[in-house]
Parts: structure tokens; C-alpha cells; sequence
């Protein structure tokens, strides 16, 4: 018969959840009779438990976090409406100088458009002979407006672009406030 040791009984309760309960129903009770054995497990129990001052510190912890943490919003709150009204007048104006020179290159093509109307009106009545000339005239004519038309759906694709720029970058500066809170 091989001799049974302390390592092999260990192993053995830990193995067997019924035969440890049956061991701790037998151990409590004469460790709960024994003074030294009691008074040990009392002081191992008390160090682990939280006093009312270790719940009053926590809680004042707590609250100068709380009130860090508003402040903290406040101040990103502040910047990023300032940050939004820069961003909104700067695109104001923007948008302000991009009409004034829209307008200006209009009216320079309608100016150029009325020139070219009356000088082919002037060649029609005074050099007949020229009639292949003047068509050329004509479809350069239809060309510019072309052209304009062409200006005009690019200014109108300018215009969506700076829009979807300034939603972007609208986005961006939200996506970036909201991961300072989510980072630490």
C-alpha cells in the first residue's frame, strides 16, 4: 500500500466539490469555537472592508471628476461653437466673393455675347457675300452659350463641393470632440 500525501489529498479535494463542502461543514464550526482562529478570520475580513471615510473620499473623488469633467465639456462645447461660427462666416464669405465674380464673368459674357450679336447683325447688312462666314459666326455663337451653360453647371458643381467640404469638415470636428471623450 503507497503512503497518501498532503499534495495527494489536496489534489483529491480539489477534484471533488461535495467532498470539500463536507470538509468546510466540519472545519467551520470548530474554527468559529477556537478564539485565535476566529479573531484571524475577523481581522482578514476587516481589511477588505470599505470605512466611512474610504466611501467619503470616494465619493468626493467622484465629485471633483464630475465637476472636472463639466467643466472640461463646457470649454470643448465653447471652442467648437466658435470653431462652427469661424467656419460658418469664412464660408459666408467665401460664397460672397465666389457670386460677386460669378456675377462679374456674367456680365462680361453678356457683354461679350451683345458685342458679337451686333457686329453679326452689322455684317448680315452690309456684307451679304459673307453668309458662309457669318454661320461660322453663328455656331460660335452657340458654342458660348455652351460655354455658359457649361460655367453655370460647373459653378453649380463648385457650389456642391464647398458644400459637402463644409459638412466634412463640420463632421470631422465632431467625430474629433466626441472621441475626446471617449478616449481617456
Amino acid at each position: 500500500m503507497s503512503s497518501v500525501t498532503a499534495e495527494d489529498i489536496v489534489k483529491l479535494f480539489e477534484a471533488d466539490e461535495n467532498a470539500r463542502r463536507r470538509l468546510a461543514k466540519l472545519l467551520v464550526p470548530e474554527v468559529l469555537t477556537e478564539p485565535n482562529a476566529r479573531l484571524a478570520i475577523i481581522n482578514a475580513v476587516l481589511r477588505d472592508v470599505a470605512t466611512k471615510d474610504d466611501v467619503a473620499k470616494l465619493r468626493d473623488e467622484i465629485e471633483k471628476i464630475r465637476v472636472a469633467t463639466r467643466e472640461d465639456i463646457e470649454k470643448i462645447r465653447i471652442a467648437t461653437g466658435e470653431d462652427i461660427e469661424k467656419i460658418r462666416t469664412d464660408t459666408k464669405e467665401e460664397f460672397a466673393r465666389l457670386e460677386e465674380r460669378i456675377e462679374v464673368l456674367r456680365k462680361e459674357m453678356y457683354t461679350y455675347i451683345t458685342e458679337l450679336r451686333e457686329r453679326v447683325s452689322k455684317l448680315e447688312g452690309a456684307f451679304t457675300q459673307l453668309v458662309d462666314r457669318i454661320g461660322d459666326l453663328d455656331k460660335r455663337i452657340d458654342a458660348l452659350d455652351k460655354r455658359i451653360d457649361s460655367l453655370d453647371r460647373g459653378i453649380d458643381y463648385v457650389t456642391k463641393v464647398s458644400w459637402a467640404l463644409t459638412i466634412s469638415v463640420l463632421a470631422t470636428l465632431v467625430v474629433q470632440v466626441l472621441m475626446r471623450f471617449v478616449t481617456p
